[in-house]
């Protein structure tokens, strides 16, 4: 079994790596204190250049990733805010895999609500014996960040406690952490050329835990919005799917029509607008978002090959939308049903036409 298939989820760092050594050796472009690669070559192996056989992993304008870099050669930190689903911690994961060459200095935010767990804790051992030195700190991705000076990931910053947002105020403006437990300069860790911090929030948590406007000041906030287009999310989904079923260890044999018909339905019902401009219901209680269409696509391909004869079909489709978009909102149930009869009776095609057919599953 390859390293692939036994690790679920490799970093980016990992998955990319010959791309990022390629990048490296052709890179001749002025590199940020810290970085690994230019901003030019983070770009690209965030958008994709053909002629370095870089894929693209990221579908956004050149304009909104340039400025995410900038904002990270500053000593101001980023904040990527966007509804669920946008891929907002992937393109994290990918500018701190390029730029500090690791993406796992991370803090979750939702389980973040103690200082230790922001800053920093201690060996019980090592402070029995000797009491407090900096052989007994044990600092948490922050810190190790600033003593590297590398990037470090703080997810769903909006789920963090007030008070311990205001803890990063000091170490995004002064680029300093005091220990106060330690005498002297054992006790102030100095953040290292290349340390920032890019953090994400999803729109829908605004207001779980407002920052105050201290903490707003010291990071550039950036809008990360769904893919526009449907052609480009369907390539995404047949990226990801791919990728997905090879990690899974599955050869389920794919429809293009089937993938197609699953992105057009979540782009029309998640936007309100079929894709000749014709209103339609949103759902209220499922995110369909460009993710979300992957897992189903995934399961789906899963379905067909632990049940079936490997071939996806819209029959297994529907199955698994029904759990992917009616969540916990009852209308929703009626919201769905209405798009099946109003748009997807009206579609031409054999799987359209299937779609339909197995619309009793809403009931």
């Amino acid at each position: 079994m390859s390293t692939e298939q036994s690790i679920q989820r490799p970093p980016a760092e990992q998955t990319y790596r010959h791309e990022l050594e390629r990048l490296k050796a052709q890179d001749t472009g002025q590199c940020p204190p810290g970085w690994l690669l230019s901003p030019a070559m983070v770009e690209r192996f965030i958008l994709g250049d053909e002629g370095l056989r870089v894929s693209r992993k990221f579908v956004s304008d050149p304009g909104r990733v340039r400025r995410i870099l900038v904002s990270l050669c500053t000593h101001r930190g980023c904040l990527l805010v966007g509804e669920p689903g946008t891929a907002k911690s992937w393109l994290s994961e990918l500018i701190t895999a390029a730029v500090s060459g690791q993406s796992t200095l991370t803090l979750q935010g939702g389980a973040i609500n103690r200082v230790d767990q922001l800053l920093y804790r201690w060996n019980d051992t090592i402070l029995a014996e000797r009491g407090p030195c900096r052989e007994a700190l044990v600092p948490s991705p922050l810190l190790r960040g600033m003593e590297r000076g590398q990037l470090v990931r703080f997810e769903e910053l909006a789920r963090c406690p007030q008070p311990l947002q205001d803890a990063l105020l000091s170490i995004l403006s002064d680029r300093v952490a005091v220990v106060p437990e330690l005498p002297g300069e054992d006790g102030v860790i100095r953040a290292r050329g290349g340390f920032n911090v890019i953090a994400t929030s999803n729109s829908v948590d605004e207001g779980l835990f407002r920052m105050s406007a201290a903490l707003k000041r010291r990071l550039d906030f950036e809008e990360i919005r769904p893919i526009a287009r449907v052609e480009d999310e369907i390539e995404v989904v047949q990226r990801e799917l791919a990728s997905h079923n090879r990690r899974a260890g599955i050869e389920p044999r794919l429809d293009p029509g089937v993938i197609e018909a699953l992105v057009t339905l979540f782009h029309e019902v998640r936007n309100g607008q079929t894709l000749d401009g014709r209103s339609t219901d949103r759902l209220a209680g499922a995110a369909l978002s460009t993710a979300e269409a992957v897992s189903v696509a995934h399961a789906t391909c899963l379905h067909a090959c632990y049940f079936g004869d490997g071939q996806m079909t819209p029959e297994t489709l529907m199955h698994h939308l029904v759990g992917s978009a009616l969540k916990d909102q009852p209308d929703d149930r009626r919201r769905l049903r209405h798009y099946f009869d109003t748009e997807v009776a009206t579609r031409k095609g054999k799987v359209w036409g299937a779609l339909y057919r197995y619309r009793d599953l809403l009931s």
